[in-house]
Order: structure tokens, then sequence, then C-alpha cells
């Protein structure tokens, strides 16, 4: 049987190419094992496969070339984007997704996908020698975010100086490290991150939409505000709208489809 497949650059903005996420259509569902073994051909930071199942909606499931992860904002984005897109779904309705972090929405307005994420408090963790030893850092605020590490570092220079060893990275008891600072200069964002997640196959993600759901909370106490923006440093780079609403994070960018074809 041949799948839908497509590549999308998901959470682009001028002069940022945003992160490639491999979307995968299917009709009904395929082994874990195989959809693991497409993934790892596919080569991306992830690789999304959506089904539809009987009580309305899809289901949507998201695999690194290496192992299944339970949130990805960008190849949900990307999910969504082609579901709009292709006409699978009609503009103005809101598309549910049952994941394994529960059921997350999405929607299109103004030419941006709006997808409803679980927001991920940052709690104050102990300075960790190895984390920072990892990272190249001689101090920073850490915290822990669910499964990740988010350091914060006193400036967007620092933020793009970072020069992780990876292999020091991917024995740490996490699953990623954000790194992130206040964003500087005349620029449309308010915040600045990385993400590594060496641990999962993810040397540096161009755009990490799950990150998103923590920084957004961090920077919604910081600044004072519950709308703003971020902007991820990768060489790609991406730009992710959030809003905080103390239980839920808004994520919304927009995508461009690169590529469409037949999975065989």
């Amino acid at each position: 049987m041949k799948h839908p497949m497509f590549v999308v650059d998901a959470f682009v903005a001028p002069g940022m190419l945003g992160n490639p996420a491999a979307v995968c259509l299917l009709a009904k569902p395929i082994g874990e094992r195989r959809m693991q073994e497409i993934a790892a051909e596919m080569n991306l930071s992830e690789t999304a496969f959506a089904w539809p199942i009987p009580q309305g909606g899809y289901r949507l499931k998201w695999f690194t070339p290496k192992v299944e992860v339970k949130l990805c904002g960008h190849a949900t984005l990307a999910t969504a984007h082609v579901l709009f897109e292709t006409g699978r779904v009609k503009s103005g309705t809101t598309i549910t997704f049952t994941t394994l972090s529960g059921v997350l929405t999405a929607r299109m307005s103004e030419g941006k996908v709006l997808l409803d994420f679980p927001s991920r408090n940052p709690v104050a963790a102990p300075r960790n020698a190895s984390l920072l030893a990892a990272l190249g850092v001689a101090d920073a605020n850490v915290f822990s975010c669910d499964e990740d590490a988010l350091v914060e570092l006193s400036s967007e220079s620092a933020v793009r100086s970072v020069r992780p060893d990876f292999g020091k990275l991917s024995a740490l008891a996490v699953r990623g490290v954000i790194v992130t600072s206040r964003a500087e200069g005349e620029r449309s964002a308010d915040f600045v991150s990385r993400f590594f997640a060496p641990a999962v196959g993810i040397d540096e993600d161009p755009v990490t939409g799950s990150a998103h759901c923590g920084l957004a909370v961090l920077w919604s106490l910081r600044l004072k505000k519950t709308a703003m923006v971020g902007h991820q440093l990768s060489e790609r780079g991406g730009s992710v709208g959030v809003r905080w609403d103390g239980e839920t994070v808004r994520l919304s960018g927009r995508a461009k489809t690169f590529l469409a074809g037949e999975l065989v």
C-alpha cells in the first residue's frame, strides 16, 4: 500500500528556514517498528504519522531517527498544515490529535497554524556541574522542565556562543537541553533559544515547539507578558509565537510544503 508522504518546513519566518518534518498520512495504523524504520530512513528530527480514528480526529505519533517521543510541536504543526493544505480538513475546522501527551488541537488563522499544547512548568534545579561543563558555560540558572533541562544564560550572545560536547550531553539523564536568554537589540522576538538532544538522535534541533511549552512559562514570568515571540537560533532558524494562559500554551507558526509524494 502507498501512503501520502510530505516534507514540511515548520515555524518558517523571513530569513528563517524553519524545521523540516516528514508527515506520513495513513489510512490505518502500521506497526511502531515500521514507523521507526521509516523515521530512520527519513533522517529528519521528527517524522509524524497520522491516521483517522473512529471517535473523530486523528491519532498522531512522532519518531526521531532513534526513538518515539511523547510531544513534538513542529511535526504537529507540519501535520496540521498538510491536512489543511490538501483539503483533507476544511479551513475553519479544529483538528483534534490523540497523542501520548493527550488530546492536542490545531486550527488555521491568518495563514498560521495555532496549536494548543500543555504547559511545562520550569522548576528551579541545583547547579549541575556536568550539565554546565557539557555546554561549556561557567554559570547559569538551571531548571528542570519535564524531560528536559532548561538553562538560562545572561545574554543572547552567550546563547549563540554555546558549543556543546554532544558526547557529554548524551550521557545526562534528560531528553534534551534548552538554552535560552532574553532577546537583544531591535528585533521582533522577546526571547531566544537553542535545543540540543543527542540522546534521542538530534544534536541540535532547528526549531522545537515542545521546548517553547516551558519557555513560554519562564519568559511570561520574567517579562510579565502572556503573548510573546521566540526565535530559535539554530543554523536554519525559526520563529514561534507563544501565549500562556496558566494551563496551556498556544504555539503559532507558519509552514511551507517542501516535498510531496508517496511512500511505497
